[in-house]
C-alpha cells in the first residue's frame, strides 16, 4: 500500500539522453563532452523537479558489446572479458555525465543497473524500483544508463536504455517521458539518407502502430535496435497513458523548453 501511495506521489519526469548525442558514435569510447556540458546546463536551468535522468551507450557501451556478442548471452568463456569491459565502458560514460550535471548544482547520483537488474531473455525480471523512488523522494536526480546486465536465461545480456526508460515511467507513474536524439523526431523515412522523409509531430498509440514499419534504423553499431528499438520499448509506456516527446537534443535550447513544458519542434507521442 505505502509503494502505491509513493508512486502516485512522485510523479517524475523521465529525460533519456541517447548514445547518438552524448557521445560521438563514428568514434569508439568517445564522449561529446560540449553536448553533455550544454544539456547539464539545459537540466539546471530547467529547474525540472523530481526527474531521473537515463542515458544510452553510443560508442562507450555498443562497439565492445558488439565485439563480443554480449546481447546474444554468455556462450563461451571468451565473451566474460567483454562483458566486464562493456560494464566499464559504460561506467566510465556515466561518470562524466553525473560529473556534468553535479558541475550545474544538480544533485546527480549514479545508479549502476547491473547492481539491481537482473533480466530474463532480455526482459527485466527481478528489480527493486523503491531504491529510485526513494532517491526521488528524498530530492536527488537519479541518473542510470543501458547495461550490460545479468539474465537468469541467458547468463547476461544487454538491458538498453530505453526499456529502462519505459519500465522506471510505468512503475514509478511518470508524468512524463523526454527522449533526446540526434533528430527532430520521428519521420516517415530516415531523414539521414532520405531528403523526402517528413517529420510527425504528433501521434496517437493507433497511428504510432501504422507508421511503426516505416520508421529507419540506424546506420550505425546500435545492439538495442536503433529507432525502431525505441518505438517498440516507448509504446508499452504510451499504453499506460504516459506521453512521450522526442526532441533533438544535439540542438540548443530543445531539452530545456521540453523540460519546462514550453513549445518545441519534436515528436509527441500520445494514448
Amino acid at each position: 500500500m505505502k509503494e502505491l501511495e509513493l508512486k502516485r506521489k512522485i510523479k517524475p519526469t523521465v529525460l533519456k539522453l541517447g548514445g547518438s548525442i552524448i557521445t560521438r558514435k563514428e568514434k569508439p569510447l568517445t564522449p561529446n563532452k560540449g553536448v553533455i556540458k550544454r544539456l547539464a546546463k539545459e537540466i539546471s536551468q530547467a529547474r525540472a523537479e523530481k526527474l531521473i535522468v537515463v542515458h544510452g551507450g553510443g560508442s562507450f557501451g555498443h562497439p565492445i558489446a558488439k565485439e563480443y556478442g554480449i546481447a546474444e548471452g554468455f556462450k563461451d568463456k571468451s565473451q566474460l572479458i567483454g562483458f566486464s569491459k562493456t560494464s566499464q565502458a559504460m561506467t566510465m560514460l556515466n561518470k562524466i555525465v553525473v560529473e556534468a550535471l553535479l558541475n550545474e548544482g544538480i544533485p546527480a547520483i549514479a545508479i549502476r543497473p547491473s547492481s539491481f537488474i537482473v533480466t530474463k531473455h532480455g526482459r527485466i525480471e527481478n528489480v527493486d524500483w523503491s531504491i529510485v523512488a526513494k532517491l526521488l523522494e528524498l530530492g536527488l536526480v537519479p541518473v542510470l544508463y543501458g547495461d550490460a546486465v545479468i539474465d537468469s536465461a541467458k547468463g547476461f545480456t544487454i538491458l538498453s536504455g530505453d526499456q529502462l526508460v519505459a519500465e522506471l515511467a510505468i512503475e514509478l507513474d511518470a508524468e512524463r517521458i523526454i527522449i533526446g536524439v540526434d533528430v527532430d523526431g520521428l519521420y516517415t523515412a530516415d531523414p539521414k539518407v532520405d531528403d523526402s522523409a517528413k517529420l510527425i509531430r504528433k501521434l496517437s498509440l493507433k497511428q504510432l502502430k501504422e507508421l511503426k514499419d516505416e520508421i529507419g534504423r540506424s546506420k550505425l553499431v546500435d545492439v538495442t535496435g536503433g529507432m525502431l528499438g525505441k518505438v517498440n520499448e516507448l509504446m508499452r509506456a504510451v499504453m499506460h497513458g504516459i506521453p512521450v516527446l522526442i526532441v533533438n537534443g544535439l540542438k540548443p535550447n530543445k531539452i530545456y523548453k521540453a523540460l519546462r513544458n514550453e513549445r518545441v519542434v519534436g515528436t509527441l507521442i500520445t494514448r
